[in-house]
């Protein structure tokens, strides 16, 4: 992402507490600096899961974010694998 981090849309959805207890493993265990950062990295990942280009190097936490938008954007080299 740019230098902006302003977003432009809000979105609210509701997790089971399974789920919420799933986003903050992954959330600590990534030391992601919030839940909406864990989300948008996840969306990324899933993204790029089907073939989607994931965002590229040099991000800060801050600069999380679900599309490559170009210089600073996100590349967390987050695996899901072990």
């Amino acid at each position: 992402m740019s230098g902006d981090l302003t977003r432009g849309e809000r979105l609210q959805i509701m997790l089971s507490p399974e789920e919420l207890a799933a986003l903050d493993d992954f959330r600590f265990k990534q030391r992601m600096p919030s839940r909406a950062a864990a989300v948008r990295e996840l969306f990324r990942l899933g993204l790029a899961s089907v073939g989607i280009k994931p965002a590229g190097p040099g991000a800060k936490s801050g600069d999380f974010g679900v599309f490559d938008t170009g210089a600073g954007s996100a590349d967390h080299g987050v695996s899901l694998r072990g």
